[in-house]
């Protein structure tokens, strides 16, 4: 029996609870008559996700039109509150939940730890960009792509006074005149990315420098709502903010805009299907259409970072693509983040609390 029939045979499998674990790394399918009659028969697939609900929505739609008979549930709440479900629903033994997606990178390293996630991906995984965002184990895969910018007011930073390099932040001009979030992974994306591309004696050197700037620790919500601060004046500039959502909020008049900074840190919101899922086949089925070429241009559509290679960013976007832009871009891995949790907590806690 070959690969391709063998998994064939294990998802028509009724009686089995759930998919399938394979030892041997990732086990790659395909969409195939069956998989789509099995997922038919499920009737209904649990997205647990902090993309927008615009977004959100519509992927669920575009999806249920092309498999009729499938619907999507999409609970959509923030990264951290996504993370902190999935958690309390394996602590109880429940299972909610079949695909699962976060903004926050580290969570996926800590669910494939904790042994929450399958090893099946799909065949389009091996289209994605960048490589390095693909579990190598087959747990996760990079769903969208994050580029950290800073977000700044044009009414109080005019034009020729905005930071365009790490050193400028350091200016005494923006002392306490700045904020990042809090709540995420943000800061630590930011000094782990510096670590990473500087060596360690360099990036402290500047963190020492930029503590005495006094950032403040925005706390009172999610990296989108800093950005909405921005915009209101409270804060002329925010720092390490996904780049999507100041351009998005101009390109509708508002008073904000985003600033590229060479390395660019970026990382990648991931996507993933959970060991013991109530609607395995279905669970299948919206992964593979989520990663694909037609689920991932809807994403670019509403002005996302595509993961995918072969599918361009929005016009709106296109000019802070690094690599078009003349920057260089640091990707920073799920793995690499949660290794570096720890010792950049420390940094943070004793120069920037």
């Amino acid at each position: 029996m070959d690969r391709r029939t063998f998994l064939s045979s294990l998802l028509l499998a009724t009686a089995l609870p759930m998919l399938p674990a394979f030892a041997a790394g990732a086990e790659i399918y395909d969409v195939t008559p069956e998989l789509i009659a099995a997922a038919k028969s499920e009737g209904v697939v649990v997205f647990y996700t902090s993309v927008d609900v615009a977004l959100a929505e519509k992927l669920a739609s575009a999806f249920e039109t092309k498999y009729p008979g499938v619907k999507v549930k999409v609970e959509r709440s923030g990264a951290e509150r996504v993370f902190q479900r999935i958690g309390q629903e394996y602590g109880s033994n429940i299972r909610n939940v079949d695909v699962a997606e976060t903004s926050d990178a580290v969570h996926f390293a800590i669910f494939k730890k904790n042994g929450w996630l399958t090893q099946l991906q799909p065949a389009e995984v091996a289209k994605l960009w960048p490589e390095n965002a693909r579990d190598a184990d087959g747990s996760f895969a990079a769903f969208r792509a994050h580029l950290s910018v800073i977000a700044y007011n044009t009414k109080q930073v005019p034009a020729v006074k905005v930071p365009k390099t790490y050193e400028d932040l350091t200016d005494p001009q923006w002392q306490g005149k700045m904020a990042w979030p809090y709540a995420n992974t943000g800061r630590y994306l930011f000094l782990i990315s510096l670590r990473q591309a500087w060596g360690e004696e360099k990036a402290m050197a500047y963190f020492k420098k930029l503590a005495e700037q006094k950032i403040i620790n925005f706390a009172s919500g999610s990296a989108r709502t800093l950005v909405d601060r921005v915009i209101a004046g409270e804060y002329p500039i925010a720092i390490n903010i996904y780049a999507h959502h100041p351009l998005i909020s101009a390109g509708k008049g508002a008073p904000v805009n985003a600033q590229l900074m060479d390395p660019v840190p970026s990382a990648a919101g991931s996507l993933a299907l959970v060991k013991g899922a109530k609607h395995p086949h279905a669970a299948l089925l919206l992964t593979d259409f989520i990663l694909s070429k037609e689920g991932q241009k809807i994403m670019a559509a509403a002005e996302y970072f595509p993961a995918r290679h072969d599918v361009d960013p929005a016009p709106s976007l296109a000019g802070i693509v690094p690599e078009k832009a003349g920057y260089k871009e640091n990707y920073v891995s799920p793995q690499v983040l949660k290794e570096q949790l720890d010792s950049t907590d420390q940094i943070l806690q004793k120069l920037f609390r």
